[in-house]
């Protein structure tokens, strides 16, 4: 991985909805890009937190306690534990923080689910 990058255009780069790419390392911490459109699944991560940050577009992250609309440049951490689902009506590209031991839906495994390995391809 270049030290030197753009998350923004690299997450325009992708061709693949909810397949996010790891773009660097942050100590114990992943950080990621992914393009996404329509729902991902509602998951909850036990341990970790997660933080999004929209690079384009406007993403929704739906909670049983509410719901948070984020617009380009905004970011919003949902905390451990909290069952959450986001949801992009239009195309959106965000950057992601997570732990390394975060999986990619949580608690549960759908058609959407990537792997570890799966995120960690070249871009």
């Amino acid at each position: 991985m270049s030290p030197i990058s753009s998350p923004a255009q690299i997450a325009a780069s992708l061709t693949e909805h909810w397949s996010p790419r790891v773009i660097a390392e942050l100590d114990d911490s992943y950080i990621k890009v992914a393009k996404v459109l329509g729902s991902l699944a509602w998951h909850s991560h036990a341990h970790e937190d997660e933080m999004f940050l929209v690079l384009k577009g406007h993403l929704r992250i739906e909670m049983e306690t509410g719901v948070a609309e984020l617009s380009e440049g905004e970011m919003f951490v949902v905390p451990k534990g909290v069952r959450h689902n986001p949801v992009a009506e239009e195309e959106c590209h965000i950057l992601l923080i997570e732990r390394k031991s975060t999986l990619h839906t949580g608690d549960v495994a759908t058609d959407k689910t990537r792997s570890l390995a799966d995120q960690l391809r070249p871009v």
